[in-house]
């Protein structure tokens, strides 16, 4: 039988055909014409995939076989359509990505054991506080479409939200592993929920309130969406009960719907959702139209790659300050927010739902490799990096299509955005070391596993 480490070398092999092909196409719709630079830039892709993949050989021969390929799948797909959209975006964006490769080799070589992340839970959870609230320090802080979602530091601007994700998650999976039993034991039964004691909602008020903060200070539904999904995923992993999640779920919707009407932002979003083509709809509501409308017209099969119009002809186009996608463009933010509806309208319904198909096999993967892992802090790690990367991709995607509120955060690997590639290529490498030890033939026997508990009553 083909080995893990073979399965997953053997898969690379269609996403550098992807790349080539991808390039190819737009080649042609481009130039009407076909040279060998499509060629070079597979090979090259390749290459590095490669490369990154001989690590993993060496270091962490047990790990997923699939997680790496698929996500090398997505940010081959993610460069074919920024470099449809804009040429330089594509380069930068391939650096990005060779750095974000560097970071997950580092950690697949530095972190032996990722139970030493237990040890440092308050100074990463401290870590992560300090990382979301820096958007709103002066002279650093960047606002961006009413949300503090970045920070400006001259050449270097990134997301903190997005490194701050796996900090929550490393305290949470720790927290939870040891005090989830006071969740549970002396839990008592109302209406057919099953409720946990009044003194011992202590962890779930304290995060709720923490989402409802993020709600106030950073002023982005995605990103306290995004958290405290993560939270209740971790609390039904720790103490099986659904009726702790569906609490969770009614707290955090009465909470952002009261904030809504403070925070004018969070409201016009909410506004823009529930009626985009109103008479009355906010400023802003013009984004979610063009992307619906983009979205129609990709109909089934979609325009073809790089055939659809998304800068404004000479007449039409303003007098722009910056350079095309930034203005200038039909189809607002489509190498970011919108890039999804560029997606759509050029590959059709068909090559979109193969992206969302995309993440559900990396979140399957992910909740995988939590149910294989031996030790509680293990499974809730996985489970809490899986949940909340699902979670980014169900919130931008959601946006997009108005199923939620559109929020600021990033669609993983696709999205231009140097701070998402990076900090999510280290929540990759983070999953295959759990994955290793979890699928290790002989474990070692000395990690507590974690096992449902039973209220009594």
């Amino acid at each position: 039988s083909v080995s893990a480490r073979n399965r997953e070398l053997f898969a690379l092999i269609p996403v550098a055909a992807l790349v080539t092909a991808g390039f190819t196409a737009v080649f042609i719709v481009q130039s009407n014409e076909i040279g060998d630079l499509s060629l070079t830039y597979g090979a090259y892709f390749l290459a590095i995939c490669i490369a990154t993949h001989l690590v993993i050989r060496v270091r962490l021969p047990y790990a997923d076989p699939y997680l790496f390929p698929l996500v090398a799948l997505l940010a081959a797909f993610g460069l074919v359509i920024l470099f449809r959209i804009d040429e330089s975006l594509a380069v930068k964006q391939a650096s990005l990505f060779v750095v974000g490769l560097g970071l997950f080799v580092a950690t697949i070589l530095l972190l032996r054991d990722y139970e030493v992340l237990e040890r440092y839970r308050y100074v990463i959870a401290l870590t992560g506080i300090v990382l979301l609230i820096l958007p709103r320090f002066p002279l650093v802080g960047e606002q961006v479409n009413g949300a503090y979602l970045g920070i400006d530091l001259g050449p270097i601007s990134f997301q903190p939200a997005e490194a701050a994700k796996i900090c929550v998650v490393i305290f949470l999976a720790s927290y939870l592993n040891e005090h989830r039993e006071v969740l549970v034991v002396g839990a008592r039964r109302f209406a057919g929920l099953i409720l946990p004691p009044l003194r011992h909602l202590g962890p779930l008020l304290v995060v709720w309130g923490a989402a409802m903060v993020m709600l106030i200070v950073i002023r982005d539904l995605g990103s306290s969406l995004m958290f405290f999904g993560a939270f209740l995923a971790l609390i039904y992993v720790a103490t099986s009960r659904l009726s702790f999640v569906l609490i969770g779920m009614v707290m955090f919707v009465i909470g952002a719907w009261v904030l809504s009407s403070a925070v004018g932002h969070v409201g016009d979003r909410v506004d823009i959702w529930l009626d985009p083509f109103g008479r009355n709809a906010p400023e802003g509501a013009g984004q979610i139209t063009q992307s619906l409308y983009a979205q129609a017209d990709g109909g089934l099969f979609g325009r073809g790659l790089g055939s659809s119009l998304l800068e404004l002809p000479g007449p039409f186009r303003p007098d722009c300050a910056q350079p095309f996608p930034d203005c200038g463009s039909l189809l607002p933010a489509p190498h970011t927010d919108f890039i999804y509806a560029v997606i759509v309208n050029e590959l059709g319904l068909f090559g979109a739902a193969a992206v969302v198909i995309i993440y559900i096999l990396i979140a399957e993967r992910g909740f995988k490799t939590a149910v294989l892992a031996r030790d509680g802090f293990g499974k809730l790690l996985a489970a809490g990096l899986t949940a909340v990367f699902a979670l980014q991709a169900f919130v931008i995607l959601g946006g997009v299509v108005r199923v939620i509120p559109l929020t600021g955060v990033t669609l993983p690997f696709i999205s231009y955005g140097g701070s998402s590639i990076v900090v999510n290529m280290v929540l990759l490498a983070l999953l295959l070391v759990i994955s290793d030890r979890a699928r290790r033939p002989h474990g070692s026997g000395r990690h507590r596993e974690l096992e449902p508990l039973e209220a009594p009553g």
